[in-house]
């Protein structure tokens, strides 16, 4: 089998965890190899995600490194035999591969966390609200791939809208509410979605406002994803120089210490909500 020549997020992570069976094991990628019966390069191009694993594999893997975790490599084991294609490959080859990678993290997440301070959180976006964000990039997007953002960040609400929805939970700065992205009625338009968002099943938005005290947190904004086990949760941020998808234990303890710290220093949902509605009359 050919080497893929971009793994998705969701591949590259399967392989770093079969990477920590392996080191957790004391095991080299050539002992590994040997007990799989394949080579130490193919085992390389596995743990980098750019080649696929069996099922039967996996576990006998899990075995040899002596995994007790039953449920972690159960929930592995799902992650080599799902081949879903989903409503975000559409857009493979129009837009860039971490937008199509948050997509698929969404899709399989158990739940979903959001910290915004100075944006709305892209799930809880009009489309008048994304398009002006994607339109203040320098020097310009292409109208196409302006209007494929676009579509793309609207379909991700589809978490929200299945049998099952993804529990969501964001805390909102109040600057994030009240920077005018766009004009007045855009503006409004947008408290009102959130507010109309936040009356859906699972979804749960807290708000921090201005007065709050000791609110160091500007630097804060995150995407959380919980995985099927704790271990398999992930962190996304943005930097300058792109999308970060972060997974190691440390990074995931910080993080989801970082963010109950945020949500205490919230409103709590019902005063959140009071609080935008309060602002809408503002607008």
């Amino acid at each position: 089998m050919p080497a893929r020549s971009q793994p998705t997020a969701r591949q590259v992570r399967l392989g770093a965890e079969l990477r920590k069976l392996r080191d957790a094991a004391g095991m080299t990628a050539r002992e590994v190899a040997g007990l799989l019966g394949t080579s130490s390069a193919q085992m390389s191009q596995i743990e980098a995600g750019n080649a696929g694993v069996s099922e039967e594999r996996l576990r006998r893997l899990a075995a040899h490194c002596a995994c007790a975790d039953r449920e972690l490599i159960d929930a592995l084991a799902t992650m080599v035999t799902d081949r879903t294609r989903g409503w975000w490959e559409e857009f493979q080859g129009v837009l860039p591969p971490a937008f199509l990678d948050l997509s698929e993290l969404e899709h399989h997440a158990s739940f979903r966390r959001d910290v915004e301070i100075i944006h709305v959180p892209g799930l809880l976006q009009t489309e008048d609200y994304a398009r002006a964000v994607f339109s203040y990039l320098p020097p310009g997007l292409p109208e196409g791939e302006l209007e494929a953002r676009v579509a793309h960040r609207m379909g991700r609400r589809v978490i929200f809208e299945r049998a099952a929805p993804v529990k969501y939970e964001a805390v909102i700065h109040e600057a994030a509410l009240r920077i005018r992205v766009g004009d007045r009625r855009a503006s409004r338009a947008q408290l009102d979605q959130i507010l109309t968002l936040s009356e859906g099943e699972g979804v749960t938005v807290r708000v921090v406002p201005f007065d709050t005290d000791g609110f160091a947190g500007a630097g804060s904004a995150m995407v959380y994803a919980g995985g099927p086990v704790p271990r398999l949760d992930t962190v996304v941020r943005d930097a300058p120089h792109g999308t970060a998808f972060l997974d190691a234990e440390s990074q995931l303890d910080r993080f989801r210490a970082l963010f109950h710290k945020l949500e205490a220093a919230s409103l709590d949902p019902g005063k959140s909500r009071d609080f935008i509605h309060r602002m809408t009359k503002e607008w």
